[in-house]
């Protein structure tokens, strides 16, 4: 089994200061707040991890993910992690959306880039009518008149669905919510009105593969 890192803990009575490090940095050895001395302890590893607990896998819908309009590489990685722990069927990646061998995808994706199935299309609109015609069924993550808070949808209620996420800024491609079946939203209570994409699209495609059975 390898241990999953180190946590280090200055011994200046003064600082305390407490950090995770890497098995291999040589770093912790010294406090980084008041360059001190530290003791550290290996952390077993995570289960799921090698030496650790895998879970069952769950069943749910096949779900696919368009990404419509993505700008920020770091949201491409964070959803392509996302989808490779949710067990997403496929990434199709339109526009401007960063592919997954772009170098600052891995900074978020952390490998996971290397392991979704993904293809990249220029235009979104058709992509998402040939989807259609392979019978997927497509529904946006998006606001407005239309959207339905996504957990009042039972998981099961599709065999097939591609979950669009939109732009950070100007949402989802108009064409692409007049082709989706449904629009679908998260409950805001706060004062903002939105998640930052990445977020928002992890809770989607965690109901829509695990919710309401």
């Amino acid at each position: 089994m390898t241990p999953a890192g180190w946590i280090c803990e200055c011994t200046n009575p003064a600082c305390l200061f407490r950090f995770p490090a890497a098995l291999d940095d040589e770093r912790r050895l010294v406090c980084p707040v008041c360059a001190g001395p530290t003791v550290c302890w290996l952390l077993a590893p995570k289960e799921g991890e090698e030496g650790g607990v895998r879970l069952d896998p769950m069943t749910g819908p096949v779900v696919a993910l368009l990404l419509d309009n993505i700008r920020s590489t770091y949201n491409v990685g964070s959803l392509l992690r996302t989808a490779e722990g949710a067990g997403i069927a496929h990434v199709h990646l339109c526009g401007i959306t960063p592919r997954p061998d772009h170098p600052r995808v891995a900074k978020t994706g952390l490998g996971a880039e290397e392991i979704v199935p993904w293809s990249y299309h220029p235009n979104a609109p058709i992509a998402a009518r040939r989807l259609l015609d392979e019978g997927w069924r497509l529904w946006s993550l998006e606001t407005g008149a239309r959207a339905e808070p996504i957990f009042h949808i039972h998981a099961q209620e599709a065999d097939r669905v591609v979950l669009v996420v939109g732009n950070e800024v100007t949402g989802v491609d108009p064409a692409l919510l007049d082709l989706s079946e449904r629009i679908v939203c998260l409950p805001m209570d706060g004062a903002k009105r939105s998640l930052n994409v990445a977020s928002a699209g992890a809770v989607a495609i965690y109901w829509l593969r695990y919710g309401k059975r």
